[in-house]
């Protein structure tokens, strides 16, 4: 979220930011410009309603004392007059509050609507194109070094008779899998040898998190506070009890019958999206909860409406969770694998900082996702994410890629953002200087560190052998139970 005060006074600021974003076309420049001209509109729209409300106020407070002074002087007709005007003002008042409450709404939702504003050192670009590599880290394993053509992670998987998507299928849908045997083992083994990793006592600025086992279900305004919503309402995964929901969304139901059969048309699901995210108020529904898509959304939440301490900073916090995504924009990617999945367990970093120490943090973070892929000997590269492909809520970001043999290429498996004040101001975040002036916003970071599914792809394409068996890592032994190397299950 931005603050309107600083688009007041700085419009040309915003213009650029969502310029660079668009790729600094004129096309980009010129919807930069009308939204911020919309923008400036409403919030000139809003303060003339509030300095008329006020007046009205002001006005009904003081012929209210005039009344008192009239009677008192026995002057019927002015105290009459007084008293008729106001009445008059009692009307005219809540009509004037619901204006400046239906201003100030909009001002909201258009603010809600808008990206971070990229830091200067991000590279302009449109799309992924525009990337930048920063290094390469690892020997990168081919068919050539390898000495066989090396197989996908499903393959492998599945040869090994513990890699299970038909299964998961039948049970789930599409883009779900059943893990077994000494697979899901070192699937859970991966998960704990991240938190370890993290949570060890700090020692050359790798560790130090403190692990947190948050709740898997949030309200609306722990979303919103990430900025999952409203802009990425497609992607989750909303939850209800039966009861709830049919106590509180007969209309729905009523209105939008194939939406609750789960057979919906794209009208449906736009009505879907109105009813719920415009037609009812954030956290109006109690009983509506939603599927946390990564650990940051309640780890970066922890802190929302507080005021810390600066000597609480910085806040470094881990999870270890399953995550959820409807995947609504990735429809025909990746669609065979663990790549991408509904459901998947991934370790979460997230740090809360003072202002001037978010770039270091976003340094160390960065490092501390890149240690465990060192420790397990895969070989990555990090990239500097363009204008044009870092996410919403970023002011910055790293995406580390990890190597794929069986893809023979790089693929994400972290992406470590710092945000700066944006979810903070969303959330009321805030702590108090050490030299005691007023509360400050703070500045919030987060990364994966790193996603275990993806991992765990990287693992089994990497440490493949020729006969279909995998090598277990070093680093994962301690884990394992002696068990080396993951063969077929007899």
């Amino acid at each position: 979220m931005h603050d309107i005060k600083w688009i007041r006074d700085e419009p040309d600021g915003l213009v650029n930011a969502l310029a660079r974003r668009g790729g600094n076309s004129d096309a980009a420049r010129g919807a930069a410009k009308a939204l911020v001209d919309k923008l400036r509109g409403l919030d000139e729209e809003r303060r003339a309603t509030l300095t008329t409300l006020e007046a009205l106020l002001a006005r009904r407070n003081a012929a209210s004392k005039e009344i008192g002074a009239a009677k008192a002087k026995k002057d019927e007709a002015t105290a009459a007059a007084l008293m008729a005007e106001v009445a008059k003002l009692k009307e005219d008042v809540p009509a004037l509050e619901a204006e400046a409450k239906r201003i100030e709404k909009a001002l909201e939702d258009e603010l809600a609507a808008i990206p971070n504003v990229p830091l200067p050192d991000v590279p302009d670009g449109a799309d992924e194109d525009g990337n930048v590599e920063i290094r390469r880290i690892g020997t990168v394993r081919t068919a050539a070094t390898l000495g066989f053509a090396p197989k996908q992670h499903f393959e492998i998987g599945e040869a090994l008779g513990q890699m299970d998507f038909e299964t998961a299928a039948k049970l789930s849908g599409a883009r779900f899998v059943v893990n077994k045997g000494p697979l899901a083992r070192l699937e859970r083994a991966l998960g704990q040898f991240f938190l370890d990793v993290h949570t060890a006592p700090e020692k050359d600025g790798i560790g130090g998190y403190m692990e947190v086992n948050p709740p898997l279900l949030v309200r609306d305004h722990t979303m919103y506070g990430t900025a999952q919503l409203p802009k990425f309402f497609d992607d989750q995964f909303l939850a209800y009890s039966i009861p709830a929901f049919t106590e509180n969304y007969k209309a729905l139901i009523e209105l939008s019958r194939d939406i609750v059969l789960g057979h919906a048309e794209r009208e449906g699901i736009a009505y879907a999206k109105t009813y719920q995210m415009e037609s009812l108020a954030l956290d109006s529904d109690p009983d509506r909860h939603w599927l946390i898509p990564t650990a940051e959304v309640p780890l970066t939440n922890l802190v929302r409406e507080s005021i810390l301490s600066e000597e609480e900073l910085p806040l470094r916090l881990t999870a270890c969770t399953p995550c959820f995504r409807a995947e609504a924009g990735a429809a025909g990617r990746d669609t065979r694998g663990m790549i991408r999945q509904h459901q998947f367990t991934k370790v979460e970093l997230v740090s809360i900082t003072a202002p001037e120490k978010s770039a270091e943090e976003h340094e160390r973070m960065l490092a501390c996702a890149e240690a465990v892929l060192q420790k397990l000997g895969l070989a990555y590269r990090v990239v500097t994410l363009c204008t044009g492909d870092m996410g919403f809520a970023s002011q910055k970001t790293y995406d580390i890629e990890v190597w794929l043999p069986g893809q023979n290429a790089f693929r994400e498996i972290s992406s470590c953002s710092v945000c700066g004040d944006f979810q903070a101001r969303r959330m009321n975040a805030r702590y108090r200087p050490a030299e005691g002036k007023g509360p400050r916003f703070v500045h919030t970071l987060n990364g994966s560190g790193v996603a275990v599914g993806r991992a765990l792809v990287a693992v089994l394409e990497t440490y493949q052998n020729a006969d279909g068996s995998v090598t277990v890592p070093e680093a994962l032994l301690p884990y394992m139970g002696g068990l080396t190397r993951i063969e077929r299950l007899k």
